[in-house]
Protein backbone atom coordinates (compact mmCIF):
# COMPACT_ATOMS: atom_id res chain seq x y z
CA UNK A 1 0.00 0.00 0.00
CA UNK A 2 1.14 3.57 -0.99
CA UNK A 3 -0.14 5.77 2.32
CA UNK A 4 -1.71 9.57 1.10
CA UNK A 5 -3.44 8.98 4.68
CA UNK A 6 -1.77 11.77 7.03
CA UNK A 7 1.62 13.82 6.75
CA UNK A 8 3.13 11.74 9.85
CA UNK A 9 3.56 7.93 8.29
CA UNK A 10 7.66 8.17 7.51
CA UNK A 11 9.88 8.68 10.33
CA UNK A 12 12.67 11.84 10.34
CA UNK A 13 14.40 13.50 7.49
CA UNK A 14 17.63 11.93 7.15
CA UNK A 15 19.26 15.34 7.74
CA UNK A 16 18.14 14.96 11.17
CA UNK A 17 18.83 11.40 12.45
CA UNK A 18 22.66 12.17 10.95
CA UNK A 19 22.39 14.90 13.11
CA UNK A 20 21.01 13.01 16.13
CA UNK A 21 23.86 10.08 15.08
CA UNK A 22 26.85 12.51 15.30
CA UNK A 23 25.88 13.68 18.73
CA UNK A 24 24.58 10.48 20.30
CA UNK A 25 27.34 10.49 22.60
CA UNK A 26 27.41 13.81 23.67
CA UNK A 27 27.26 14.59 27.28
CA UNK A 28 24.77 17.56 27.89
CA UNK A 29 22.35 18.65 30.39
CA UNK A 30 18.55 17.74 30.36
CA UNK A 31 15.34 19.24 30.45
CA UNK A 32 15.83 21.47 27.64
CA UNK A 33 18.69 23.86 29.23
CA UNK A 34 21.13 21.87 27.23
CA UNK A 35 23.45 24.10 24.29
CA UNK A 36 21.32 22.73 21.36
CA UNK A 37 18.02 23.66 22.98
CA UNK A 38 19.59 27.32 23.43
CA UNK A 39 20.47 27.23 20.37
CA UNK A 40 17.55 26.45 18.61
CA UNK A 41 16.06 28.74 20.25
CA UNK A 42 17.87 31.50 19.07
CA UNK A 43 17.54 30.14 15.70
CA UNK A 44 13.93 30.21 16.07
CA UNK A 45 14.07 34.00 17.63
CA UNK A 46 16.14 34.92 14.67
CA UNK A 47 13.87 33.52 12.04
CA UNK A 48 10.50 35.01 13.63
CA UNK A 49 12.02 38.24 14.11
CA UNK A 50 11.93 38.18 17.83
CA UNK A 51 14.64 38.27 19.84
CA UNK A 52 12.23 38.62 22.65
CA UNK A 53 10.13 35.74 22.33
CA UNK A 54 9.91 32.38 24.81
CA UNK A 55 10.59 29.53 23.00
CA UNK A 56 9.84 25.53 24.79
CA UNK A 57 10.27 22.37 23.27
CA UNK A 58 7.17 19.73 23.89
CA UNK A 59 7.32 16.32 22.16
CA UNK A 60 3.54 15.97 20.32
CA UNK A 61 0.76 18.69 19.27
CA UNK A 62 -1.99 17.17 21.97
CA UNK A 63 0.40 17.68 24.55
CA UNK A 64 1.32 20.86 23.12
CA UNK A 65 -2.39 22.21 23.01
CA UNK A 66 -3.35 21.41 26.49
CA UNK A 67 0.18 22.19 28.07
CA UNK A 68 -0.75 25.85 26.53
CA UNK A 69 -4.56 26.03 27.31
CA UNK A 70 -4.33 25.09 30.51
CA UNK A 71 -1.39 27.80 31.54
CA UNK A 72 -3.35 30.49 30.22
CA UNK A 73 -6.83 30.22 31.20
CA UNK A 74 -8.24 30.83 34.62
CA UNK A 75 -10.37 27.67 36.07
CA UNK A 76 -13.68 29.32 35.32
CA UNK A 77 -12.78 29.78 31.53
CA UNK A 78 -12.75 28.31 28.01
CA UNK A 79 -11.31 28.25 25.06
CA UNK A 80 -13.33 29.55 21.53
CA UNK A 81 -12.76 27.49 18.59
CA UNK A 82 -14.30 26.05 15.46
CA UNK A 83 -16.48 23.20 15.94
CA UNK A 84 -13.53 21.59 13.27
CA UNK A 85 -11.14 22.48 15.60
CA UNK A 86 -8.39 19.55 16.69
CA UNK A 87 -9.00 20.53 20.52
CA UNK A 88 -12.59 20.25 19.56
CA UNK A 89 -12.75 17.02 17.25
CA UNK A 90 -9.57 14.80 17.55
CA UNK A 91 -7.82 15.11 21.20
CA UNK A 92 -10.60 12.67 23.38
CA UNK A 93 -11.46 15.67 25.09
CA UNK A 94 -7.88 16.72 26.43
CA UNK A 95 -8.67 19.92 26.90
CA UNK A 96 -11.73 19.64 29.21
CA UNK A 97 -9.56 17.38 31.03
CA UNK A 98 -7.87 20.23 32.23
CA UNK A 99 -11.07 21.71 33.66
CA UNK A 100 -11.75 24.12 30.87
CA UNK A 101 -14.63 23.80 28.11
CA UNK A 102 -14.07 23.97 24.23
CA UNK A 103 -16.47 26.96 23.29
CA UNK A 104 -17.34 25.93 19.74
CA UNK A 105 -18.03 27.76 17.00
CA UNK A 106 -20.09 27.06 13.65
CA UNK A 107 -17.66 26.90 11.01
CA UNK A 108 -18.24 26.10 7.08
CA UNK A 109 -14.62 25.69 6.16
CA UNK A 110 -12.64 25.83 9.17
CA UNK A 111 -12.12 28.80 9.93
CA UNK A 112 -14.04 31.16 12.47
CA UNK A 113 -14.19 35.12 11.58
CA UNK A 114 -13.19 38.15 13.88
CA UNK A 115 -17.14 38.93 14.33
CA UNK A 116 -18.40 35.27 15.20
CA UNK A 117 -15.70 35.79 17.77
CA UNK A 118 -16.86 39.14 18.78
CA UNK A 119 -20.49 38.62 18.79
CA UNK A 120 -19.91 35.41 21.15
CA UNK A 121 -17.86 37.23 23.88
CA UNK A 122 -20.68 40.24 23.67
CA UNK A 123 -23.40 37.73 24.11
CA UNK A 124 -21.57 36.16 26.71
CA UNK A 125 -21.04 39.32 28.81
CA UNK A 126 -24.39 40.70 28.11
CA UNK A 127 -26.42 37.77 29.57
CA UNK A 128 -28.17 38.45 32.64
CA UNK A 129 -26.62 35.09 34.01
CA UNK A 130 -22.87 35.61 32.74
CA UNK A 131 -20.76 34.46 36.21
CA UNK A 132 -22.91 30.88 35.76
CA UNK A 133 -21.96 30.29 32.27
CA UNK A 134 -17.76 29.66 31.66
CA UNK A 135 -16.21 32.58 30.55
CA UNK A 136 -14.31 32.88 27.14
CA UNK A 137 -10.35 33.34 27.85
CA UNK A 138 -9.02 32.11 25.44
CA UNK A 139 -8.98 32.21 21.51
CA UNK A 140 -7.64 28.99 19.54
CA UNK A 141 -7.33 29.17 15.98
CA UNK A 142 -5.17 26.60 13.55
CA UNK A 143 -2.71 27.29 10.71
CA UNK A 144 -3.95 25.96 8.82
CA UNK A 145 -7.18 24.66 9.56
CA UNK A 146 -8.17 21.02 9.92
CA UNK A 147 -10.30 21.61 6.53
CA UNK A 148 -6.70 22.79 4.55
CA UNK A 149 -7.82 26.11 5.03
CA UNK A 150 -5.75 29.31 5.62
CA UNK A 151 -6.14 32.37 7.33
CA UNK A 152 -4.99 35.63 5.18
CA UNK A 153 -2.99 38.09 6.94
CA UNK A 154 -5.75 40.40 6.81
CA UNK A 155 -8.67 37.88 8.49
CA UNK A 156 -5.44 37.28 11.55
CA UNK A 157 -5.07 40.49 12.09
CA UNK A 158 -9.24 40.94 12.72
CA UNK A 159 -8.93 38.18 14.87
CA UNK A 160 -5.80 39.29 17.22
CA UNK A 161 -7.33 42.56 17.26
CA UNK A 162 -10.82 41.66 18.80
CA UNK A 163 -8.22 39.16 21.36
CA UNK A 164 -6.36 42.54 22.44
CA UNK A 165 -9.64 44.53 23.07
CA UNK A 166 -11.21 41.86 25.49
CA UNK A 167 -7.62 41.63 26.27
CA UNK A 168 -7.50 37.25 25.83
CA UNK A 169 -5.05 35.58 24.13
CA UNK A 170 -4.82 34.34 20.91
CA UNK A 171 -3.24 30.88 20.74
CA UNK A 172 -2.51 29.55 17.17
CA UNK A 173 -2.01 25.55 16.83
CA UNK A 174 1.13 25.19 14.52
CA UNK A 175 0.95 21.74 14.10
CA UNK A 176 1.38 22.11 9.97
CA UNK A 177 2.45 25.97 9.98
CA UNK A 178 5.36 25.33 7.34
CA UNK A 179 2.33 24.06 5.23
CA UNK A 180 0.30 26.96 6.01
CA UNK A 181 2.75 29.03 4.92
CA UNK A 182 4.26 27.67 2.18
CA UNK A 183 0.48 27.93 0.46
CA UNK A 184 0.37 28.96 -2.71
CA UNK A 185 -2.55 31.28 -2.28
CA UNK A 186 -0.98 32.76 1.57
CA UNK A 187 0.22 35.88 2.36
CA UNK A 188 1.78 35.49 5.85
CA UNK A 189 5.16 34.59 6.76
CA UNK A 190 6.04 32.90 9.81
CA UNK A 191 7.45 36.95 11.28
CA UNK A 192 4.07 37.69 10.92
CA UNK A 193 2.43 34.68 12.88
CA UNK A 194 4.52 35.89 15.83
CA UNK A 195 3.37 38.95 15.16
CA UNK A 196 -0.27 38.81 15.37
CA UNK A 197 -0.91 36.39 18.45
CA UNK A 198 0.12 35.57 21.98
CA UNK A 199 1.08 32.26 21.48
CA UNK A 200 2.12 29.51 18.96
CA UNK A 201 3.96 26.56 17.93
CA UNK A 202 5.76 25.61 15.27
CA UNK A 203 5.01 21.87 14.47
CA UNK A 204 8.14 19.63 13.48
CA UNK A 205 6.53 16.32 14.39
CA UNK A 206 4.15 16.69 10.84
CA UNK A 207 7.24 18.24 9.27
CA UNK A 208 10.20 16.42 9.58
CA UNK A 209 10.78 15.78 13.21
CA UNK A 210 10.56 12.30 14.78
CA UNK A 211 8.67 14.40 17.06
CA UNK A 212 8.21 17.40 18.78
CA UNK A 213 6.72 21.23 18.85
CA UNK A 214 8.58 24.23 19.33
CA UNK A 215 5.84 27.00 21.36
CA UNK A 216 6.94 30.12 20.73
CA UNK A 217 5.75 32.64 23.50
CA UNK A 218 5.34 36.52 22.58
CA UNK A 219 2.85 38.14 25.53
CA UNK A 220 5.50 38.71 28.17
CA UNK A 221 2.32 38.15 30.75
CA UNK A 222 2.25 34.78 29.54
CA UNK A 223 5.64 33.72 30.04
CA UNK A 224 6.12 33.09 33.84
CA UNK A 225 6.25 29.90 35.09
CA UNK A 226 5.45 27.67 31.62
CA UNK A 227 8.00 25.47 32.87
CA UNK A 228 6.11 24.46 35.81
CA UNK A 229 3.60 23.83 33.75
CA UNK A 230 5.37 22.03 30.81
CA UNK A 231 6.76 19.55 34.05
CA UNK A 232 2.90 18.96 35.75
CA UNK A 233 1.74 17.79 32.27
CA UNK A 234 4.53 15.45 31.35
CA UNK A 235 6.06 17.14 28.74
CA UNK A 236 9.38 17.63 30.02
CA UNK A 237 11.60 15.73 28.07
CA UNK A 238 14.48 14.50 30.43
CA UNK A 239 17.03 13.79 27.29
CA UNK A 240 15.55 17.69 25.78
CA UNK A 241 18.09 17.89 23.58
CA UNK A 242 16.55 14.98 21.59
CA UNK A 243 14.08 18.09 20.58
CA UNK A 244 16.79 21.26 20.18
CA UNK A 245 19.18 18.55 17.84
CA UNK A 246 15.95 18.47 15.58
CA UNK A 247 15.03 22.09 15.39
CA UNK A 248 18.17 23.16 15.40
CA UNK A 249 18.19 21.00 11.87
CA UNK A 250 14.60 21.67 10.80
CA UNK A 251 16.27 25.59 10.83
CA UNK A 252 19.84 25.34 9.42
CA UNK A 253 19.45 26.57 6.03
CA UNK A 254 15.84 27.18 5.38
CA UNK A 255 15.02 23.01 5.67
CA UNK A 256 11.36 23.94 7.27
CA UNK A 257 10.28 26.03 4.75
CA UNK A 258 11.60 23.76 1.80
CA UNK A 259 10.66 20.42 2.75
CA UNK A 260 7.18 22.45 3.28
CA UNK A 261 6.95 23.37 0.01
CA UNK A 262 7.87 20.31 -1.54
CA UNK A 263 4.95 18.45 0.20
CA UNK A 264 2.71 21.65 -1.10
CA UNK A 265 3.71 21.25 -4.43
CA UNK A 266 3.12 17.47 -4.66
CA UNK A 267 -0.49 17.98 -2.98
CA UNK A 268 -0.96 21.33 -5.68
CA UNK A 269 0.03 18.82 -8.88
CA UNK A 270 -2.71 15.79 -7.69
CA UNK A 271 -5.40 18.58 -6.76
CA UNK A 272 -5.03 20.38 -10.50
CA UNK A 273 -4.39 16.92 -12.20
CA UNK A 274 -7.86 15.65 -10.56
CA UNK A 275 -9.45 19.22 -11.10
CA UNK A 276 -8.41 18.38 -14.83
CA UNK A 277 -9.98 15.11 -14.83
CA UNK A 278 -13.85 16.44 -13.50
CA UNK A 279 -13.26 16.01 -9.33
CA UNK A 280 -14.75 18.35 -7.37
CA UNK A 281 -13.64 19.02 -3.90
CA UNK A 282 -15.32 19.86 -0.26
CA UNK A 283 -12.95 22.81 0.41
CA UNK A 284 -10.79 25.03 -1.25
CA UNK A 285 -7.17 24.13 -0.09
CA UNK A 286 -4.00 24.98 -1.11
CA UNK A 287 -1.96 23.64 1.24
CA UNK A 288 -0.47 19.89 1.78
CA UNK A 289 -4.19 18.69 2.52
CA UNK A 290 -6.86 18.01 -0.08
CA UNK A 291 -9.91 16.81 -0.47
CA UNK A 292 -11.55 15.45 -3.43
CA UNK A 293 -15.18 13.50 -3.87
CA UNK A 294 -14.69 9.91 -5.38
CA UNK A 295 -17.69 8.30 -6.59
CA UNK A 296 -17.70 5.26 -3.74
CA UNK A 297 -17.33 2.36 -6.70
CA UNK A 298 -14.26 4.61 -7.79
CA UNK A 299 -13.19 5.09 -4.49
CA UNK A 300 -12.81 0.86 -3.87
CA UNK A 301 -10.98 0.13 -6.76
CA UNK A 302 -8.31 2.89 -6.24
CA UNK A 303 -8.32 2.00 -2.30
CA UNK A 304 -6.78 -1.66 -3.08
CA UNK A 305 -3.35 0.54 -3.78
CA UNK A 306 -3.36 3.79 -2.06
CA UNK A 307 -4.58 4.74 1.83
CA UNK A 308 -6.42 8.17 2.26
CA UNK A 309 -8.41 9.37 5.43
CA UNK A 310 -12.09 9.22 5.09
CA UNK A 311 -13.85 12.43 5.93
CA UNK A 312 -17.74 12.37 5.38
CA UNK A 313 -20.17 11.47 2.95
CA UNK A 314 -21.41 13.57 0.70
CA UNK A 315 -24.24 11.75 -0.87
CA UNK A 316 -25.27 8.11 -0.91
CA UNK A 317 -22.70 7.03 -4.06
CA UNK A 318 -19.90 10.07 -2.92
CA UNK A 319 -17.83 10.14 -0.51
CA UNK A 320 -15.29 12.92 0.00
CA UNK A 321 -11.95 11.65 1.59
CA UNK A 322 -8.18 13.96 2.27
CA UNK A 323 -5.06 13.56 0.54
CA UNK A 324 -2.30 14.40 2.84
CA UNK A 325 1.10 14.55 1.17
CA UNK A 326 4.31 15.53 3.42
CA UNK A 327 7.68 16.04 3.31
CA UNK A 328 8.60 12.79 2.19
CA UNK A 329 6.15 12.06 -0.68
CA UNK A 330 7.85 11.32 -3.85
CA UNK A 331 7.48 12.68 -7.19
CA UNK A 332 7.16 8.84 -8.25
CA UNK A 333 4.26 7.98 -5.66
CA UNK A 334 2.85 11.23 -6.82
CA UNK A 335 2.81 10.60 -10.27
CA UNK A 336 1.70 6.92 -9.98
CA UNK A 337 -1.17 8.16 -7.76
CA UNK A 338 -2.37 10.52 -10.97
CA UNK A 339 -2.11 8.05 -13.32
CA UNK A 340 -4.07 5.25 -11.12
CA UNK A 341 -6.90 8.00 -10.96
CA UNK A 342 -6.95 8.55 -14.57
CA UNK A 343 -6.95 5.04 -15.44
CA UNK A 344 -10.24 4.70 -13.23
CA UNK A 345 -12.27 6.46 -16.19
Amino acid sequence: MIYFECDYHEGAHPEILKRLCDTNMEQTMGYGVDPHCENARKIIRKVCGREDVDVHFLVGGTQTNTTVIASCLKPYQGVISACSGHINVHETGAIESTGHKVLSLESSDGKITAHAIKAYIDAHFADESVEHTVQPGMVYISFPTENGTIYSKSELSEIYSVCREYDIPLFIDGARLGYGIAASNGDITLCDIASLCDIFYIGGTKIGALFGEAVVITNEKLKHDFRYMIKQRGGMLAKGRLLGIQFETLFDNGLYFDISRHAVDQALKIRDEMRNMGYSFLFESDTNQQYPIFDDSKLAEISKKYTFCFWQKVSENKTAVRICTSWATTSENTEMLIRDIKALG
